[in-house]
């Protein structure tokens, strides 16, 4: 009886400790991300407000942005999105593969840079004001210039392939 007593103990302590240790690990998580709307160790696109699928929205001063792509999921849930983004971005390297990592900034007609990210997924959908952008991804140490024009009725894509070897 005395044994089952101090088991129970045991078992409850170890309990609380986990609890203690997972609360103050995804506090610390939280607190290391410098991301904005969503955290960097949130990789699934469940439970969160955008709902079908779709990766958590970020936001950088006045740009918002999402990227993702790797599930099935998340690949239709962007793909059906782009309409309702200024602009679309796609990373792609042999075969097609699609490309997670790649260091993406856009820059204004003024050489302002209004993003400086890194992509999760081989799909970015960004939204900024209409005007021109130059779009610098880089991807290991290859990088890409594209300029684009967001329109003001309607969206703009670029498409970056990387022929790694």
């Amino acid at each position: 009886m005395k044994t089952q007593r101090n088991q129970r103990r045991i078992v409850a302590a170890a309990v609380c400790a986990a609890l203690t240790l997972g609360l103050a690990g995804g506090v610390y998580a939280q607190q290391a991300s410098d991301v904005t709307g969503g955290t960097t160790t949130d990789d699934t696109s469940a439970g969160n407000v955008n709902g079908g699928g779709l990766p958590q929205i970020q936001q950088q001063g006045d740009v918002s942005f999402v990227s993702g792509g790797v599930g099935l999921d998340e690949s239709k849930a962007l793909q059906q999105a782009q309409s309702q983004w200024p602009l679309s971005l796609r990373f792609t390297g042999p075969s097609s593969e699609f490309l997670a990592d790649v260091r993406v900034r856009v820059v204004d007609a003024h050489n302002s840079e209004v993003l400086n990210t890194t992509s999760r997924g081989p799909y970015m959908l960004v939204k900024v004001r209409p005007g021109r952008y130059t779009v610098h991804a880089q991807y290991k140490d290859q990088e890409q210039t594209k300029a684009v024009t967001i329109p003001a009725k309607g969206t703009a894509k670029s498409s970056f392939y990387w022929n790694m070897k």
